[in-house]
């Protein structure tokens, strides 16, 4: 026999109307209210034990966003907002998260029929949530990632911004690293004021596309939005707040991400309704149009090099990825056609590059807090160069043929 009773949760969050609520739903056959929970984290703690078909939620309640609303439905939860539905937003805001049922607070006798037909719902798919989108852009967005290992990835993505800001671009840096970004560090700002953390408190509305500039720093002739200050406090960044900095810096111009280095996701991120750590680089990299794989130039690094292009096929669905073997030096013993043979076995490449060990560059470039043509000429900022000129043809133009070796130059010039 089919039980017939439609289970309730119910998360007032101290709003006033919620002992009317509960005294409407628990006077109506039908209807067992299972637990009113504390907050939303209680309410989605209790919706995976599959014993609920709705939740009834305040519009206003601490923590209910689009990912709670797609916790709730991924386990056959189906949520029913209570609000004061002639607040301006207060409907829109509802549909933003994925909540196709609103009742208002003065009307509350319509609670009862609201639930028990959303308990009659056929679970189904949850429909997405409306994240609001911005035009197309005018600028790529590249990904920067490489494995464990600390391969230079951050000195990689600063290298690639800097050269693009010294041919003309108006590159942006996202650092979205949840392991402990490090592109504030490498560019000298010392403030604890994270550009990433103050972008997902505006997360999921549209007023972050009117914030954004605002929230970006202008170091070396980058635009910079910088990481984590701490590398716990990655919970605080919303799911689909990558994607959407992501797509608002398209509108201004070319985009690059300094991405963490593990793949992996959370299996127990479903039950605390919360993305795992590594989301935010899982979705950098299948938003970004292109990605540079960084591996370090001796026996363990190219190991971990093949087994994260083996990881990052899952991730990136079959694109063709630049690798950057990083800290070439030839005392390896190794010519770089064995590592191109190496490399091609695991990845469908659009490029191999090999970036040499140029350690007195790089110290100094992170020493002053500079971008490395800042520093002017070196073999590590023209290998970047030409790293450049590959993954933007269109920004190499003629007069960059400059940057090779004076003595070359001149011939070039004498012919």
């Amino acid at each position: 026999m089919t039980d017939s009773r439609t289970c309730v949760l119910v998360v007032g969050a101290g709003a006033p109307w919620e002992s009317a609520a509960l005294a409407a739903l628990t006077s109506r056959p039908g209807i067992v209210v299972l637990k009113r929970c504390m907050d939303i984290t209680d309410l989605l703690a209790n919706a995976s034990a599959g014993q609920a078909q709705v939740a009834l939620v305040s519009l206003d309640a601490p923590g209910l966003d689009a990912p709670a609303v797609a916790h709730l439905a991924r386990h056959q939860v189906r949520p029913v907002a209570v609000a004061a539905t002639a607040r301006d937003g207060a409907i829109q805001r509802a549909r933003q998260l994925g909540i196709p049922a609103v009742v208002d607070d003065r009307q509350l006798d319509l609670l009862a029929d609201a639930v028990l037909a959303a308990g009659r719902e056929q679970p189904g798919r949850p429909n997405p949530p409306t994240v609001p989108r911005v035009a197309e852009g005018r600028g790529r967005a590249l990904a920067v990632w490489g494995p464990t290992g600390a391969p230079g990835r951050t000195t990689i993505a600063l290298g690639i911004a800097g050269e693009l800001a010294q041919r003309g671009d108006d590159p942006l840096v996202l650092d979205v690293d949840p392991w402990g970004g490090a592109v504030a560090q490498h560019l000298g700002v010392l403030d604890e004021v994270s550009g990433l953390l103050a972008c997902a408190r505006f997360g999921g509305s549209a007023e972050l596309a009117g914030r954004y500039a605002g929230l970006q720093r202008r170091v070396s002739g980058l635009r910079v939005i910088t990481g984590l200050p701490r590398a716990d406090r990655w919970v605080e960044v919303r799911p689909g707040t990558v994607e959407q900095l992501v797509d608002l810096g398209r509108r201004q111009g070319q985009v690059v991400l300094d991405t963490g280095f593990c793949l992996e996701e959370d299996p127990a991120a479903d039950y605390a309704g919360r993305p795992g750590r590594n989301a935010m680089t899982l979705a950098a990299l299948t938003h970004a149009d292109t990605v540079v794989v960084v591996g370090s130039a001796d026996p363990v690094g190219l190991s971990r090099l093949a087994r994260g292009l083996t990881e990052l096929r899952e991730v990136t669905d079959g694109r063709p990825v630049h690798v950057v073997v990083n800290r070439w030096r030839s005392r390896i013993g190794w010519a770089e056609a064995d590592v191109a043979h190496l490399v091609a076995g695991f990845a469908s490449l659009a490029g191999l590059h090999f970036v040499p060990e140029d350690r007195d560059a790089a110290d100094r470039a992170l020493l002053a807090g500079r971008t490395l043509p800042e520093l002017g000429d070196s073999p590590l900022r023209r290998a970047m160069s030409g790293l450049v000129d590959s993954l933007f043809p269109e920004s190499a133009a003629p007069v960059r043929r400059t940057l090779r070796h004076p003595r070359t130059a001149g011939r070039a010039l004498r012919r």
